[in-house]
């Protein structure tokens, strides 16, 4: 489960995002790290068992940093209210389709797919649903998925992509920007003893997903 360090930290720094708050609490904060990189460290010892590509990876490979970049934003808080890892091939920067977890207070959610793609990722992935239709629909259409994710997630483009025929029957399928699974998580779930068996199922689900896109990318 999460441990009560992280969620009481994440709660704290919440209403207290200042470097003066930070660096008087640090003790605070190295402890919640250290717990999120063990249970890190559990989900890729997890996820290795049905996706091997990830064996590999440290959580150091995985888990952003919780310093933001302030130097273009309006948003001047110096600190993410979250603790994320993203568990996939090449560790978190590689751009290819994994595994995320992120814990924030009132925001936690496991997600999977890719996230704002490049464009040439973002043609390729088009492509292959386009010419791979019913592999696809086999995919996003079976019960567990639709119980776990729903939909796909991402914003999608007013027209048809360019390149692709607007008379394709799941055009909808073609037009977003981003091809992403969601699935939210609340504090009470993450505290409880079977938590941990909960997030490997829904990864689980993810995998045949994310294999689809990942294949896109190796053919680029």
């Amino acid at each position: 489960m999460i441990s009560q360090n992280i969620i009481q930290f994440l709660e704290l720094l919440k209403v207290n995002n200042n470097r003066e708050w930070f660096h008087s609490n640090k003790i605070l904060y190295d402890n919640a790290k250290g717990d999120f990189e063990i249970y890190t460290n559990y989900l890729i010892n997890e996820i290795k068992n049905f996706d091997k590509s990830i064996s590999y990876l440290e959580p150091k490979d995985c888990i952003f940093r919780i310093f933001r970049d302030i130097r273009f934003s309006k948003d001047k808080t110096p600190y993410k209210p979250n603790f994320g890892a993203y568990i996939v091939k090449g560790g978190k920067k590689s751009g290819y389709a994994g595994y995320y977890l992120h814990i924030e207070p009132n925001n936690s959610f496991l997600a999977g797919g890719v996230y704002m793609p490049q464009p040439i990722v973002l043609k390729a992935v088009r492509s292959s649903i386009y010419e791979n239709i019913d592999e696809f629909l086999k995919i996003i259409n079976t019960k567990s998925f639709k119980t776990y994710f729903g939909e796909i997630e991402g914003e999608k483009l007013k027209s048809t992509p360019p390149g692709f025929s607007k008379d394709f029957s799941y055009l909808e399928l073609l037009k977003f920007k981003s091809y992403t699974l969601l699935h939210s998580l609340d504090i009470k779930t993450m505290q409880i003893d079977s938590f941990d068996n909960h997030v490997i199922k829904i990864f689980k689900e993810m995998y045949d997903f994310n294999i689809f896109i990942n294949n896109c990318i190796e053919d680029i």
